[in-house]
């Protein structure tokens, strides 16, 4: 066999799999939407006051049973952001959004929750958010650390977005293309009804 034709063989193989890995993508960020809109969607205001927060994995967070019970395996060993607040009487362990895990400080803040997971930071005393800003700025980051404020930066664009439509959503709701058909199909079933 000729080095070209090995050659063709291997960029044929290497496209057919960059195309499954690009569908499989696209499928997995379509569930994600999905899953963020309905998160979004059930979220609360909460006021609570933050202890710590830590990244840690999933069995050393303090998670509920049924959170630890419900993950696969292979991703309870994972570090998670972990946010240790006070909310009314009780103290929680909130999973945080990467996004916003560096604006949550220490003290009261008012943010967005969806069960135990925190999806936005309403407000932040303004003293202790220039503090954080000031104490940024001074701190040298590495390779790592600028990736991840990267990753955060286009995260926190998204669920801006994601937040915005769930509100425009639920004050003005509209009916999806599913429901419109089965309406369609009602008022012929009923008019094919009446002239009978």
């Amino acid at each position: 066999m000729k080095w070209w034709m090995v050659m063709l063989i291997i960029m044929a193989v290497a496209l057919i799999i960059l195309f499954i890995l690009y569908k499989l993508g696209n499928k997995l960020q379509k569930k994600q939407m999905d899953q963020k809109e309905q998160m979004a969607e059930a979220a609360q205001p909460m006021t609570m006051l933050v202890i710590d927060k830590k990244y840690l994995p999933m069995k050393d967070a303090g998670l509920p049973k049924i959170v630890m019970e419900q993950t696969p395996k292979r991703y309870q060993k994972a570090k998670l952001p972990i946010v240790k607040a006070k909310v009314g009487p009780q103290i929680m362990n909130f999973i945080c959004d990467d996004a916003i895990f560096d604006d949550v400080t220490k003290g009261e803040v008012k943010a967005m929750v969806s069960g135990i997971y925190i999806l936005s930071i309403k407000s932040v005393r303004k003293k202790n958010q220039a503090a954080i800003e000031e104490e940024n700025k001074k701190v040298k980051k590495g390779f790592g650390a600028k990736m991840r404020a990267k990753q955060a930066a286009y995260q926190k664009q998204l669920n801006d977005d994601i937040m915005a439509k769930a509100q425009n959503k639920a004050k003005n709701p509209e009916k999806s293309k599913a429901q419109i058909k089965k309406e369609k199909q009602r008022e012929k079933t009923i008019s094919k009804n009446a002239v009978k």
